[in-house]
């Protein structure tokens, strides 16, 4: 069992930045595929990022350009650098594991069993 615990949310108006963090643990991000996704209220869950064990990383589209994933295996953390945030980037946003060493090309996640309880991003105008 792995435990992902998400922290940095909060509000920012437009064109603003965010560092989202997952505490998870050092064998976790040295070893799995780790990844973020959100969800609005009545949406499906959308695939925002990944990285692989060896560090190669795949974005949505919407968030490319933007968004950066990045690991600190020492320290056992994900984290997700927010900029040049819009307000349909507004979600819950959602840290996630996969048990492998690689990613699939497609960001599902019904890939990963393993999530945190999530922390609000609010981009407003």
């Amino acid at each position: 069992e792995i435990q992902l615990v998400e922290s940095g949310g909060g509000s920012v108006q437009a064109g603003g930045s965010l560092r989202l963090s997952c505490a998870a643990s050092a064998y976790a991000t040295s070893n799995y595929c780790m990844g973020w996704f959100r969800q609005v209220p009545g949406n499906e869950r959308e695939g925002v990022t990944t990285i692989s064990r060896y560090g190669t990383t795949m974005y949505a589209d919407s968030v490319k350009g933007r968004f950066t994933i990045s690991k600190d295996n020492a320290k056992g953390t994900l984290y997700l650098q927010l900029d040049s945030l819009k307000p349909e980037d507004t979600a819950m946003y959602y840290c996630a594991a996969r048990p492998w060493d690689t990613c699939v090309v497609v960001l599902r996640g019904s890939d990963f069993p393993y999530w945190g309880q999530g922390t609000q991003v609010t981009v407003s105008t």
